[in-house]
């Protein structure tokens, strides 16, 4: 797995435990058009304040990422180490420090251990290997229990283009933007303007379309590289080649959300809500948000329970406008719910409820607006993963 002009790395530094690999690097062989899209969390952690600020010239060269520490919370010495951080990567590589952005992962509030981390800037770099993304992936990880990495291949004019994205996350998942790390690497020549636009609706059509458990944490960031090594037609809004270019960006970013969606903490299922007839799109949207996060409904399809009055309660919990007695609920192709009443399918609903992956359906019968949000069942595993996550 590798993207032309790129090298990466994972090693342990001794943030973690066990020797377990927690500090990632990515280099660009030459500048790259970098763009990222941000955590809404009102409180940032200091690399997530110290990217979107160096960003603003949407151009970089490196990424360095932790985990096992998420540098949130930690004052002016967070900031102040992730500037360092940037510093040390930068002199290592020969590359201006503007060049270099920093993400972290982990627990909230303690400072980052910088002696350990710094002692080890330099075998980080040295690891630096075109094959090196399957490290980079494992050290990223937090309660992932496995590595996220999608490849994508696609021909622009007659030049193939490669786009690689890594992706950690398994709890904390949750639309605004997503809780997770990502990270995209391209061979293409494109526009600023036009990597970030894209960037933001692919984004929009997959993180921000998954929700686990309705928590946005203070270190979400996705981030995107291009350093044009395709040697492709540059890319702008002109471009015949801007559809593929965005159809192979979103069908990666879906891949990624989905291999999230298949980690979530102590999951069993997927399950995709789909609210159709609404008002209005947003209508549609916020009732679909409302069932995928009641506690209630993903204890219901973790229990295989077809207990449809809990889906109908989030629904009427929602701020959406509804006709309450017009509305259909769908387990698959099994309609339990007519008109707002019980049509006497339960048991044939809680055998489809005992399919790793089913979809429910909401029929409104009150508009055109539509929409759709994968989630999974909540468990005493994802209990017992968060109960003791510090330690």
């Amino acid at each position: 797995m590798k993207v032309a002009g790129f090298k990466a790395s994972g090693i342990a530094s001794g943030i973690k435990q066990n020797n377990k690999k927690d500090l990632g690097l990515i280099f660009s062989e030459e500048p790259a058009t970098t763009v990222g899209v941000f955590t809404t969390n009102k409180i940032k952690a200091a690399p997530v304040l110290v990217t979107k600020e160096k960003l603003k010239r949407r151009s970089a060269q490196a990424i360095l990422v932790n985990s096992g520490n998420a540098n949130a919370c930690t004052g002016t010495r967070g900031r102040e180490d992730a500037h360092e951080l940037c510093s040390l990567v930068a002199g290592q590589l020969s590359i201006p420090d503007t060049s270099v952005v920093v993400s972290s992962t982990g627990i909230i509030g303690v400072p980052l251990p910088m002696e350990r981390i710094s002692k080890n800037i330099p075998h980080l770099v040295a690891s630096l290997s075109p094959q090196g993304i399957t490290d980079f992936a494992e050290a990223i990880m937090t309660t992932d229990t496995f590595p996220k990495i999608v490849i994508k291949k696609g021909v622009m004019g007659n030049k193939e283009v490669t786009l690689c994205g890594i992706a950690k996350g398994a709890g904390m998942i949750m639309p605004r933007m997503a809780t997770l790390l990502s990270f995209i690497l391209s061979d293409v020549a494109v526009h600023a303007d036009l990597l970030e636009e894209s960037l933001k609706e692919a984004v929009d059509l997959s993180f921000n379309r998954i929700t686990i458990d309705g928590d946005t944490s203070t270190n979400d960031m996705v981030i995107m590289m291009a350093n044009g090594r395709a040697r492709n037609d540059f890319l702008d809004t002109h471009s015949p080649q801007l559809t593929a270019f965005k159809t192979l960006l979103i069908s990666l970013c879906v891949d990624l959300a989905t291999l999230i969606l298949k980690d979530a903490e102590g999951s069993t299922k997927i399950i995709t809500i789909r609210v159709e007839g609404a008002c209005t799109c947003t209508d549609a949207q916020r009732i679909a948000y409302q069932i995928a996060n009641s506690c209630l409904v993903k204890t219901a399809i973790y229990g295989e329970d077809a207990n449809w009055g809990r889906i109908m309660a989030a629904i009427g919990n929602a701020e959406a406008e509804i006709d309450p007695g017009e509305i259909d609920i769908l387990f698959d192709n099994v309609v339990v719910v007519e008109k707002s009443v019980d049509n006497g399918m339960k048991l044939q609903a809680q055998e489809i409820m005992k399919r790793p992956e089913y979809q429910v359906t909401i029929k409104l019968h009150h508009g055109t607006g539509m929409a759709e949000i994968a989630t999974t069942d909540l468990t005493i595993e994802y209990v017992k993963i968060n109960s003791a996550y510090p330690t």
